[in-house]
């Protein structure tokens, strides 16, 4: 029969050592989606809720120094 397949859990980049700031435009994409620009849950970034928090503020931050737009 067939095995179920199990997903690798997930750890958090910022745990790992990893910063995110709101004047890295490259690293503060990979937390926003691409096509309505909304930020990216935690289930989907993999990070801890402690750094979660962290991202939203600092991709809020950027948005409002218009380093990203608020919509695509």
């Amino acid at each position: 029969m067939a095995e179920r397949f199990r997903k690798k859990k997930k750890i958090c980049q910022m745990c790992a050592g990893k910063s995110v700031d709101y004047k890295d435009v490259e690293i503060i994409k990979k937390y926003i989606s691409a096509d309505k620009g909304k930020i990216l849950p935690r289930r989907i970034t993999g990070a801890c809720s402690k750094h979660q928090r962290h991202i939203a503020g600092e991709v809020k931050k950027a948005r409002h120094m218009a380093l990203i737009p608020f919509v695509k």
